[in-house]
């Protein structure tokens, strides 16, 4: 119980009076590692080089075996002769070659998309993956033209 009684003492009163201590004329002084801005510096840095977020995409074939790659590729460009605007991906997780497509930042627009495809490709799933995102340019709008065919599904 004692441990308690100080851990609230030290929690309580020790920290506040130690932070208002360390504040001199109306200014706080943070001592902290010297490298730390040096680490913030590299963290923006990368995040800048990276340009990926979390988000979501639609495998449509994980294929293995001879000409397993050509067949991703020719998977590929048959995708994008019906879906000019959407993003293809092919990645080799061994054995297989996967066709992912899309970059969608919700699990809704994922599903969305994944309604369409369907009846085309059977076996398509959504993962989650990292992926691209975009910049807008002034003057730019985003303007979803699916909200449409939403709205009537349901």
């Amino acid at each position: 119980m004692n441990k308690i009684k100080y851990l609230i003492l030290f929690v309580f009163v020790l920290i506040p009076t130690i932070l208002v201590w360390g504040q001199r004329g109306g200014k706080l002084e943070i001592i902290a590692d010297s490298r730390i801005p040096d680490l913030v510096d590299l963290h923006i840095l990368f995040n800048e080089k990276s340009q990926t977020v979390p988000g979501f995409r639609i495998i449509i074939a994980s294929l293995s075996g001879n000409y397993s790659k050509s067949s991703a590729f020719k998977m590929k460009n048959t995708f994008l002769s019906n879906h000019e605007n959407t993003q293809v991906y092919i990645s080799f997780e061994e054995p297989n070659f996967k066709v992912k497509v899309g970059d969608f930042r919700t699990k809704l627009e994922a599903f969305c998309f994944f309604q369409k495809i369907k009846a085309t490709y059977p076996n398509a799933y959504i993962i989650k993956d990292n992926v691209y995102t975009f910049k807008l340019k002034s003057g730019d709008t985003i303007e979803n033209e699916d909200d449409e065919d939403i709205i009537e599904e349901k």
